[in-house]
């Protein structure tokens, strides 16, 4: 018997609690962060990553321009260079914090967090940066050691001003231990203090997805639309929870807009087909889906399921006839 694609959604949803589960994010359009690319986010208000610093008139010291190009090579995704010009500033000067924290940065970005821990301990314990301490805590996390990673994200959510990315943090890390509970009453807490950052309101509706409460879910999405409207991933998740509430037009209507910011974003390109399937729109969600598998033989599987799962698809006996269908 076919499944309307509502039910198989919520039933998908409820699988996993993991805010970062790939399945999850991956249905509402958003792409799992990995670690290393979380941390460069986290640190993104580093004082020593400011663009600022290099537009500084007349710095002579040798060291201040090796970090600015250490800066500058980790922007553009150099960590080789960036750990070699900040391991020799912190050969010079053992106490240089900065120089501490762009070499973690260098090294966790090259998925070598052991080697990141010691001099990212010191720049914390030296600098009491809680950007610095967020990210100790990712690196402590990526080399197993997710206790003490906790405990580090406990000790930096208790600082005040509040710093967003480490509740941001912390929350992963709970989630990813099952602890989703903890964690929402961690972004809860978070964004008490700081009401408006649209990363923390992202985070939570995606649990509050994996919790299958999506009212709460769509409640905070809205807020965040109306600050930033124009946040692929704040539209993509909208839509997602639209669409499981089974309003098809107003998600199709939505991901419209997502796919005008990403037009190469195939899951939202699939999404859209099945809104469109729903809504007695048959050629043109095939022709969608059809497009979304050109050249991208990972997304058959996402087609041939939207296709057999809608009211309004279809059902094919032999994968090779599917195949044949999506290719014509």
């Amino acid at each position: 018997m076919r499944m309307g694609v509502l039910r198989k959604s919520q039933q998908a949803v409820r699988k996993s609690d993991d805010i970062s589960a790939p399945g999850n994010l991956l249905a509402a359009g958003i792409a799992p962060e990995r670690p290393r690319d979380r941390v460069v986010k986290a640190m993104s208000k580093h004082p020593f990553l400011s663009p600022t610093l290099s537009s500084a008139p007349g710095r002579q010291n040798s060291s201040e321009d090796a970090l600015e190009r250490a800066a500058f090579a980790l922007r553009m995704q150099r960590p080789d260079e960036a750990e070699r010009l900040a391991a020799r500033v912190l050969k010079a000067n053992r106490s240089n914090a900065a120089a501490a924290t762009i070499l973690g940065q260098a090294l966790m970005a090259q998925n070598r967090a052991d080697e990141a821990i010691a001099p990212l301990e010191r720049a914390a314990r030296r600098s009491g940066d809680p950007a610095t301490e967020t990210l100790l805590a990712a690196t402590l996390s990526a080399a197993g050691r997710r206790e003490e990673a906790l405990e580090q994200l406990r000790q930096t959510t208790a600082r005040r001003p509040p710093f967003p990315p480490a509740f941001r943090e912390h929350a992963d890390q709970l989630a990813k231990a099952g602890r989703v509970d903890e964690a929402i009453v961690v972004l809860e807490n978070g964004l008490e203090l700081t009401p408006d950052v649209t990363d923390l309101q992202v985070s939570i509706s995606l649990l509050y997805l994996g919790r299958n409460r999506r009212t709460k879910a769509r409640t905070v999405l809205l807020k965040a639309l109306t600050a930033a409207p124009g946040r692929h991933d704040v539209l993509a998740a909208l839509a997602h929870v639209t669409l499981l509430d089974g309003e098809y037009a107003s998600a199709a209507d939505i991901y419209r807009r997502v796919l005008a910011l990403r037009p190469d974003d195939t899951t939202a390109q699939a999404n859209f087909g099945v809104c469109l399937l729903e809504m007695g729109e048959r050629d043109a969600g095939e022709a969608v889906l059809r497009s979304t598998t050109r050249g991208k033989p990972e997304m058959m599987g996402r087609a041939i399921h939207s296709l057999a799962a809608s009211s309004h698809g279809r059902f094919f006996l032999r994968p090779s006839a599917i195949a044949k269908f999506l290719r014509s």
